[in-house]
């Protein structure tokens, strides 16, 4: 058995690996067995009616999905009711309209404060029919709440439903409710269920403006199934662009909440792959976890005292679920941890199992492992863009064949790590060997203390690995081979990280994928001793490196666009009024079939004066060319006040479609001071005076009631603004003034940018 114990000890580390992911999410769907079960084939059901088709602000489609929640709402006896609100959201650029809340209030039995679920059942414009985003939230919430009511059972708090609307447009639904709905006063706690991709576990990422002791807590009191969090991903949710309706809730109102939300196959969110179809059942199945658990036990506890005066540190752990303690542990556990790295230095020296120079040596390996691993991982990824620049076109910065580079890379990364340690290893120096790895692991746990302090889990296989440090030294496992033992007591440390070796990229892009690379190596470092490369340095080298080419094999094998796996492209007509030039424009690096027909090859590149518009990754084109103009029809700009008081300077004008418009942008040429600007009789910063800088200022949607853009704003009487009103609508491919052959099967509109669209741009000179 001796010779095995290796492969044994590889076997238990890969098992602790699947068991990390396994314990993430259901990986099968319990089926109903009673009424007052969560039933997977009832929320699909509506699943079904509410993605058939794209359904943001101002579409016909975005009523119709509207209609039916309202309606499934009272099959249920339940009494919704639709907030309608002009709103504003100035976080970023000043950008609003009229939004259509869904509202539901079920009475608890005392008074106090109250449970609101939340999601949101607009799609994001211009062409995703919304499944996972928000669809599986809206279906969780209509099922759970079915499922609930069916117990028919008493619960103290009140539950209010909120499925907003336009959170995809800047948050604007959830704004509206918080700010101008008086049951938002008395909301004690939010369950947000949202998604970033189509499937994979849902994660848990709360939102509160103190500490979160009570509310982890409480989360773990509630018994979610599958309690997928930590709290490393929070402190990096919080330096990230990309806010929820609960944003809002904590912001503006100081209100705590949970989001749920799954993040895999990030290549389909706000894509036309964002289908019933492609929706991983049991991510759904997840959210239906929370839910039914956190309604359950939220609708009868206490949620009025959720505010804490302490932090925890919380992460996924073996057997117990979650493992939690607070904040403060994490100074006292780093000086543990640190005392105890000395002291076994020490007694190593003494006991002659620990050479210095060895030590010393040791750190050569280990930096260097550091250095390849995330370096090579770094510049292959920068290659592997440059030869294939379609995945330039893949806003999302995760390809489709995403999951193949990242076992590419962690598989290369091992095989580095084997590779540059056979040149260093002998049987002798293995537990000198030992201690540069757990000094780095040291080291990143003294500067994570202060900007990171979510992250104070590491310390936990720090400290494993100095308990396999002290049976190295005082048990003579040289003598006997402990590596079995080793691999047991290093299940927490590959439980708690190799998920989040898979997190990183495809939350975050495949340019991060290094970042992997560096986790792979920093807990290969810890695992020396278990993985006793001295014996089988060979044999996982082999492996480690047939693994590695297999993943890349894989990946270029499957490089190539398919009716499940669609090509992003992007093609616009943009007609500038003023000088009377059209052109056609596109934000594809890689000019396909579809882009060719206006867009030929030949073209040069080039950006275009005043096209630019409002989105999350690109606002040029990549391509231009000139077209023929034709008679789009333009808006009419109505002058209705320009009147002088004090040397203050108040306009009024109206901006009336002539066509149907979905959103309007507004551009200075130079930047103005406003003493006061309202929007649709909605003031812009509460009233009060402010600056806006040149470029886009105002984004303006056209919500189902929208009929028009009143503008009112006081200036300087020495001030002649000049504005730039680009008007977008998203119907070139309809547009009877217009020939385009439709896409093939394997294509689809680009998301993130405005597309599909006619853009006209004048000028408004007041």
């Amino acid at each position: 058995m001796k010779k095995y114990h290796s492969l044994i000890s590889l076997f238990i580390l890969i098992l602790a690996t699947l068991w990390g992911f396994y314990d993430l999410q259901p990986t099968f769907i319990k089926p109903a067995k009673n009424k007052t079960d969560f039933s997977i084939n009832n929320a699909l059901t509506h699943l079904k009616e509410i993605s058939k088709e794209p359904h943001y602000v101002g579409t016909e489609a975005h009523k119709t999905v509207q209609k039916y929640i309202i309606s499934e709402l009272q099959k249920l006896g339940l009494n919704p009711t639709i907030q309608t609100q002009t709103i504003l959201n100035s976080k970023w650029r000043i950008t609003g309209t009229t939004v259509e809340n869904i509202i539901v209030k079920i009475n608890g039995t005392r008074k106090g404060k109250a449970l609101l679920l939340l999601t949101h059942y607009d799609s994001s414009p211009h062409s995703a029919p919304g499944a996972s985003d928000a669809g599986s939230g809206v279906v969780t919430i209509l099922e759970g709440i079915r499922a609930f009511l069916a117990e028919n059972q008493a619960h103290k708090n009140d539950i209010i439903i909120l499925i907003s609307d336009a959170e995809e447009l800047g948050l604007l639904g959830a704004k509206a409710f918080v700010e101008h709905h008086p049951l938002a006063k008395n909301i004690g706690l939010v369950l947000n269920f949202e998604a970033r991709g189509s499937g994979g576990p849902s994660f848990m990422l709360m939102e509160t403006n103190g500490k979160n002791s009570k509310m982890i807590s409480e989360f773990l009191n509630a018994n979610p199934s599958y309690p997928a969090s930590n709290s490393l991903l929070y402190s990096i949710y919080k330096r990230l662009p990309n806010d929820t309706d609960l944003t809002v809730f904590r912001e503006n109102a100081d209100i705590n909440g949970f989001n749920f939300a799954f993040i895999d196959d990030h290549f389909d969110y706000h894509t036309a792959q964002d289908t019933y179809e492609r929706l991983d059942r049991t991510a759904l199945a997840h959210q239906g976890d929370y839910l039914m658990n956190g309604l359950n036990y939220f609708s009868n506890s206490d949620i009025e005292h959720l505010n804490s005066d302490e932090d925890f540190i919380y992460v996924n752990f073996p057997l117990i679920k979650m493992l939690s303690y607070p904040f403060s542990w994490n100074y006292p556990l780093f000086i543990f941890a640190l005392f105890m790295f000395l002291i076994l230095i020490w007694m190593g020296v003494i006991l002659n199992k620990i050479q210095i120079r060895n030590v010393l040596i040791g750190f050569i390996p280990s930096m260097m492992t550091l250095l390849f691993c995330g370096g090579s991982s770094y510049l292959i990824w920068k290659f592997i863009v440059t030869i294939q620049p379609s995945y330039k076109d893949m806003l999302h910065g995760f390809t489709y064949n995403g999951y193949w580079f990242i076992g590419a890379f962690v598989f290369l990364s091992c095989w580095m790590f084997f590779f540059i340690y056979r040149k260093f290893t002998t049987k002798d120096n293995l537990i000198s060997l030992s201690i540069a790895p757990i000094f780095l692991w040291l080291v990143i746990s003294f500067l994570i203390q202060e900007d990171f302090k979510g992250a104070g889990f590491i310390i936990i296989p720090v400290i494993i690995a100095e308990l396999i440090l002290t049976i190295s030294i005082f048990l003579n496992p040289s003598d006997k081979n402990y590596s079995i033992l080793f691999s047991l007591l290093s299940i927490p440390t590959v439980y708690i990280f190799a998920p989040l070796v898979k997190l990183f990229p495809v939350g975050l892009g495949l340019k991060i994928v290094f970042i992997s690379s560096l986790l792979v190596a920093l807990i290969l470092g810890l695992l020396l001793p278990v993985l006793n490369v001295t014996k089988a340095r060979n044999g996982f080298l082999k492996l480690s490196g047939v693994l590695t080419i297999s993943c890349f094999l894989m990946a270029t094998f499957f490089s190539g666009f398919t009716i499940d796996k669609k090509k992003p492209n992007s093609l616009v007509y943009f007609q500038n009024i003023e000088d009377s030039a059209s052109f056609w424009g596109t934000y594809n690096t890689v000019l396909d079939d579809f882009v060719s027909q206006k867009i030929k090859k030949t073209s040069s590149s080039k950006s275009i004066k005043n096209a630019e518009t409002k989105s999350k990754y690109n606002t040029l084109f990549t391509h231009a060319v000139k077209a023929e103009n034709k008679p789009v029809g333009i808006s009419n700009i109505i002058k209705k006040q320009d009147t002088i008081i004090n040397d203050e300077r108040i306009l009024e004008f109206i901006i009336s479609p002539s066509r149907k418009i979905n959103k309007y942008e507004l551009r200075l040429e130079k930047s103005v001071d406003f003493n006061y600007l309202q929007v649709n009789n909605v003031d812009v910063n509460d009233g009060n005076s402010f600056s806006i800088k040149k470029g886009p200022f105002l984004i303006y949607h056209m919500g189902n009631s929208d009929q028009e853009l009143r503008i009112v704003m006081s200036i300087s009487n020495e001030i002649s603004p000049v504005f730039y009103l680009n008007e977008i609508s998203y119907d070139l491919l309809n547009n009877p003034l217009f020939e385009i052959e439709p896409r093939t099967d394997i294509m689809m509109p680009m998301p993130f940018v405005t597309n599909d669209a006619i853009i006209t741009t004048q000028i408004i000179r007041l």
